[in-house]
């Protein structure tokens, strides 16, 4: 393109010097509009979609051919910016005594018939009618135009050079944004940057997380792609794919674009490109039956259904978009009206727009075996006009029409310039008449006025206007018709958090969803007492819901960590708040420490019961037999051992820690001597029977009394030694994964505990043996026998004790300490005294003398 521009401009500085008749070397562009005036404005407009194939081989001289497919809208446009230079010329205020021109040339939809058309109207070379030779037509100073992005970059990038300006009613791409690259390029749209920010935060705000986006292969699809992606980093939004239109609308590449889409989990499709691109994708969009899509427009087609067939509308309905902002033009619709090829028989495109309209040929030759109808030339344009004479949406167009009103403005302040204060060099005021690109674009740049419609209109300093979208939502009815409702408003102007207002109560949703916003996230947001996993190669989007740990909560949806619970506070069951832990110890309201406190009452009274039936019949032969000062001794010492399993029992303190322990061992130690003593007594006893033995002399009562007295001191005295130097204080510990604080007694000295456990087992060990050794003596009632059951009783229930002590978490540890003391207790007990209750109190006869004598 480049070198073809500098071999155009080569080649008219050579016909120029060369002093030669003024002879077009070429027709740069395919149809034009002229009318004559003062000042004579240039328009760019893509009446027709499809250019003529270019000439790549360059060996011969080719002419221009003829543009297809006519774009009804892009002609609208084109019909505004005549209709708003013909209003000016009748404004009696604005430009008072200058006429304004036009002319409007045919872009083509390309961007190498865009630069050959803003070249010929700056040129100012047109054909005659003639055809023979050429007048020079005035030099246009300044382009409304082009629609497109990408031919605005090449036509600005070229006219730059020459300080023309460009005046863009829809090109925007945020690439002309460059004032420094584009310093000659203004535009009445907003820039992309400002819709890709729109776009972001509609996404944000209406929770779609997931999406997918379809560009053009453009600048303006490119760009726009770029700005959002940016736009979207660090919102929480993910796009799960991209898909990138090509321009030469490949059908298989189009085929696997649609089917991406469907095959896409991301239910919203955000689109960033023109309508010619999107219309073969909607095509493609309802041969896949392609549904549960939520699209989302840009200001390039929200408004427009002239890219979307009747069977495409239903799969359309529910779209959300950005519109430029809407006005009505007076007039302009009677205007519009005013079509016919009747009465314009020579104006270019009257032809092919009257035939897109109606169907129809106005051909001269046509036959009746032509597919589609002749037209008249009568039919009504007011009725059947369609998006030609829909005024009803009118923002491109009402950009084209502030466009011209800007340029207007411009040339009236540089009417109202005075002589020698002029903004130029030494104070110089502008030609008028003569009209230099540079002082125009100096005057544009500094326009500040009001449209007819009371739009403030003006230009930032890189030639912005100030930004301002509606957002549009299609209304679909049971006809298949699209009614454009306004739903909300983008508003850069506004502060933060106000910019962007809509009114989700007015939107209907596309896909077939409820009346309600719809869904498209990879992954359902985690719900309080969970948090989000990325999943692994994946975006952030994409996640697991991980519960949280026990002892830590997430209060809030789509939490990324789990906050610990602060010190005595734990994780409820759900994990959405903490909660006090439970303190707990073996207390009189649990079930277990009832059950416990009744069978320490139960045993001290059954031991008290049967110390009272003993004392009554103290002077019976049995209990005479049986030692009765040891057997009263070892009843009351096994009342102490029922009572001291009630100390076991509440709340852990400093006092009952240390009582619990020392009683217990005492109490087990004396009632241990008291056994041993009686055993140890029966076995001398029988060895005293013996002719010459003389041991019972030193096992009388003074020196049974010292022995119980000396076990027992030992005892005590260990016990003394483990509360002075570690003893048992309450302590707490967590339990069940750290949600109970567990309010034990610790042992203090391990050693000191092991010792007093050790000590007992020791007394118990050996007054077994004792009692096993004299279970066969020759007695009729041999108390060994039943000592020697209880103490096996006793060794049994505390060897299972240690293993079962270890493990047992909680208050359980407590209880199984109390069962052992009990167990141990009651085992005493009912083997040693319940033979001789059942002879005092139910067998009285046998409780004689005779019957406690040897056999």
């Amino acid at each position: 393109m480049r070198l073809w521009l500098v071999g155009f401009i080569i080649e008219m500085v050579r016909v120029c010097a060369a002093g030669l008749s003024c002879g077009l070397q070429d027709r740069f562009v395919s149809e034009s509009l002229y009318k004559e005036g003062d000042v004579i404005i240039g328009g760019l407009f893509p009446v027709h979609v499809e250019s003529p194939e270019p000439d790549h081989a360059f060996t011969e001289k080719k002419h221009g051919g003829h543009c297809h497919g006519v774009d009804l809208r892009s002609y609208r446009w084109l019909k505004a910016m005549i209709f708003t230079v013909e209003e000016i010329n009748r404004d009696p205020v604005l430009l008072p005594n200058i006429t304004l021109g036009y002319l409007v040339a045919d872009t083509c939809l390309a961007e190498g018939t865009t630069l050959s058309a803003a070249l010929a109207l700056v040129t100012g070379q047109e054909e005659t009618v003639s055809g023979t030779e050429c007048n020079r037509s005035p030099m246009v100073p300044v382009i409304v135009g082009d629609a497109r992005s990408s031919a605005s970059i090449v036509v600005a990038d070229t006219l730059g050079a020459f300080d023309i300006p460009m005046v863009s009613y829809f090109a925007s791409c945020a690439c002309l944004s460059d004032s420094r690259r584009f310093h000659s390029f203004l535009r009445t749209v907003p820039s992309d940057a400002f819709q890709a920010k729109a776009m972001a935060r509609l996404l944000r705000l209406l929770d779609w997380t997931w999406v997918g986006v379809v560009a053009g292969d453009d600048e303006y699809g490119k760009s726009g792609l770029q700005l959002l992606l940016k736009e979207l980093e660090g919102t929480g939004v993910c796009v799960d794919y991209v898909e990138v239109i090509p321009k030469s609308h490949s059908p298989s590449r189009i085929r696997r674009i649609v089917e991406r889409i469907q095959s896409s989990t991301a239910r919203v499709v955000v689109t960033f490109a023109i309508g010619p691109d999107l219309e073969v994708v909607f095509k493609e969009v309802v041969l896949q039956n392609v549904t549960n899509r939520q699209w989302m427009a840009t200001e390039a087609w929200s408004t427009s259904t002239q890219y979307s067939d009747p069977a495409s509308i239903p799969y359309l309905a529910g779209t959300i978009g950005f519109a430029l902002r809407r006005a009505d033009i007076q007039g302009l619709g009677a205007y519009l009206d005013q079509l016919s090829p009747v009465k314009q028989p020579n104006e270019p495109f009257v032809k092919d727009v009257w035939e897109k309209i109606f169907g129809c040929s106005l051909a001269q030759d046509w036959q009746p075996s032509f597919k589609i109808p002749k037209c008249t030339g009568s039919e009504s344009v007011e009725k059947h006009g369609g998006i030609y004479t829909d005024v009803s949406q009118l923002r491109v167009t009402y950009n084209v029409y502030k466009a011209v009103y800007a340029i207007a403005n411009a040339i009236h302040n540089m009417m109202a310039c005075h002589p020698g204060r002029g903004p130029f060099v030494e104070g110089e005021c502008p030609n008028v008449t003569r009209i230099k690109p540079i002082q125009l674009l100096h005057y544009l740049k500094a326009v500040n006025f009001t449209t007819p419609v009371g739009e403030l209109v003006y230009f930032e300093d890189n030639g912005e206007p100030s930004t301002s979208y509606d957002i549009m939502n299609w209304h679909v009815d049971e006809n298949g018709a699209v009614n454009f409702v306004q739903v909300g408003q983008f508003d850069v102007v506004k502060g933060p958090g106000q910019q962007l207002n809509i009114n989700l109560d007015k939107v209907v949703w596309g896909g077939g969803w409820p009346e309600q916003v719809p869904l498209s996230v990879c992954s359902v947001s985690c719900q309080p007492g969970t948090r989000k996993a990325v999943q692994k190669g994946k975006p952030i989007c994409c996640f697991d819901c991980l519960p949280c740990a026990a002892g830590e909560i997430s209060n809030v949806t789509d939490s990324t960590e789990c906050t610990r619970c602060p010190e005595r506070y734990w994780s409820n069951t759900p994990r959405t708040r903490c909660i006090p832990k439970v303190v707990e110890f073996l207390s009189l309201q649990d079930t277990m420490g009832i059950v416990l406190t009744v069978l320490s009452v139960t045993g001290a009274t059954l031991a008290t019961t049967v110390l009272a039936a003993f004392f009554r019949h103290r002077d019976t032969p049995l209990v005479r037999a049986n030692n009765s000062e040891l057997s009263f001794l070892l009843l009351v010492s096994l009342t102490l051992c029922f009572l001291c399993a009630l100390v076991f029992i509440g709340r852990p303190a400093p006092w009952n820690c240390i009582l619990r322990h020392t009683l217990f061992g005492v109490s087990f130690v004396i009632c241990i001597a008291c056994i041993l003593s009686k055993t140890v007594v029966v076995l001398v006893a029988f060895r005293a029977t013996l002719p010459g033995s003389n041991l019972m002399q030193y096992f009388g009562p003074i020196q049974q009394r010292a022995g119980i007295f000396l076990c027992t001191l030992i005892q005590v005295v260990i016990c003394l030694l483990w509360l002075l130097l570690a003893p048992p204080l309450p302590t707490e510990s967590a339990g069940e994964l750290g949600a109970r604080v567990i309010l034990q007694c610790t042992v203090g000295s391990v050693v000191g505990f092991v010792l007093v456990l050790g000590y007992i087992g020791l007394l118990a060990v050996v007054c077994f043996l004792l009692a096993f050794f004299a279970r066969k003596l020759p007695d009729n009632f041999n108390e060994a026998k039943f000592i020697t059951f209880s103490m096996l009783i006793f060794c049994a229930v505390w060897i299972a004790f240690v293993p079962a002590y270890v493990s047992s978490p909680g208050k359980y540890t407590v209880a199984v300490e109390i069962f052992a003391i009990l167990a141990s207790s009651y085992g005493l007990l009912l083997c040693i005294f319940t033979p001789k209750c059942y002879i005092i109190l139910l067998k009285p006869e046998k409780n004689t003398k005779k019957n406690m004598m040897v056999r």
